[in-house]
């Protein structure tokens, strides 16, 4: 583990969606940093009249250990009593809800037919769990990201999930972006960070919506702060998820290039995996500082040791920066 500047707490500010997001912000949690969470609300749709919003409940579920690691979403020891009988009363019951997550759903979707904010539900719901790290949200408005495949436009759940990510990926859009307006929270948080941090997220569907609502990416841009992406690509393979299916779409090169194109410009430094560690001159033409670890995050405490590294190595840059300057 890197040792300088851990003995100071930094406030940081991890961007997260899905399951890689989820272990990130596990492991920041653990750490004495000031910890803030920006979660995906782009792969939320509604599902027998309630609306899901599956990144952020498993950032929650995670937070409070109550996740099912077997699965990597949903909350342990689930029973699906309430998915059975729909299916009998002819439901389409594709997308798997357990009973206990209903719950979630069906207080998400009271709340939103009283007025309450999309940030105020998360607040709570997160509340509800006892997770103290702060789970933010980029918008209150509705953002949802659809996939263009050779079956037509499909919900990102239709693809992911119904469609087991095997149709071909044309193109990606995120309806209700170009309305979507930033939360205070959000802004605040990338004004404050001294660090942040992009999970091994998707960067096409879970971070990309993050930063394509209005002033988001302006924001990180003219924020003070070192900015440090985890690569979502081992050895050219994703852990979990359709990155790889995806890239080609963004009109970039597949694996961790790929993201060193998308992100360039915007982050500073990028942890890549040892089995990556051929790629780091090219990385360093391209300005990136380069940290070689091994980034499979299987245990809590590994996921603890990577990301008070990630943190470590990214504030000692701007340790560096701010001596020059002073």
């Amino acid at each position: 583990m890197l040792e300088q500047t851990s003995n100071k707490a930094l406030n940081v500010l991890l961007l997260a969606g899905g399951v890689g997001g989820a272990k990130a912000a596990e492991g920041l949690a653990k750490t004495s940093h000031n910890v803030r969470v920006l979660g995906n609300i782009a792969d939320d749709q509604e599902f027998h009249g309630l609306w899901v919003s599956p990144d952020i409940d498993t950032l929650v579920y995670s937070l409070a250990n109550a996740i099912d690691r077997n699965q990597g979403w949903g909350l342990s020891g689930e029973s699906h009593r309430v998915l059975e009988r729909l299916k009998k009363l002819g439901a389409d019951t594709w997308m798997s809800l357990g009973d206990l997550d209903f719950a979630t759903h069906i207080y998400r979707t009271q709340a939103r037919k009283e007025g309450v904010s999309a940030s105020d539900i998360a607040a709570s719901i997160a509340q509800s769990f006892g997770v103290k790290t702060p789970i933010l949200l980029p918008t209150n408005d509705v953002v949802q990201t659809q996939v263009e495949t050779s079956e037509g436009w499909l919900s990102f759940q239709e693809y992911f999930v119904k469609k087991r990510c095997q149709p071909d990926v044309k193109a990606i859009r995120f309806q209700g972006i170009e309305q979507a307006k930033p939360t205070p929270e959000a802004l605040i948080a990338i004004a404050e960070a001294d660090v942040i941090v992009f999970a091994p997220s998707n960067p096409i569907v879970s971070i990309s919506p993050i930063l394509s609502v209005a002033g988001i990416r302006e924001a990180i841009q003219q924020s003070s702060a070192r900015k440090v992406a985890v690569s979502p690509f081992i050895a050219g393979k994703t852990v979990k998820g359709p990155a790889d299916k995806m890239m080609a779409s963004a009109g970039v090169d597949d694996g961790l290039l790929g993201v060193a194109q998308l992100y360039q410009g915007l982050v500073d430094d990028l942890v890549i995996d040892t089995q990556d560690s051929a790629l780091i001159d090219s990385l360093t033409q391209m300005k990136y500082g380069v940290l070689s670890r091994n980034i499979l995050m299987q245990s809590l405490a590994q996921k603890q040791t990577l990301m008070a590294d990630v943190v470590n190595f990214a504030s000692s840059k701007l340790d560096t920066r701010l001596q020059v300057a002073g």
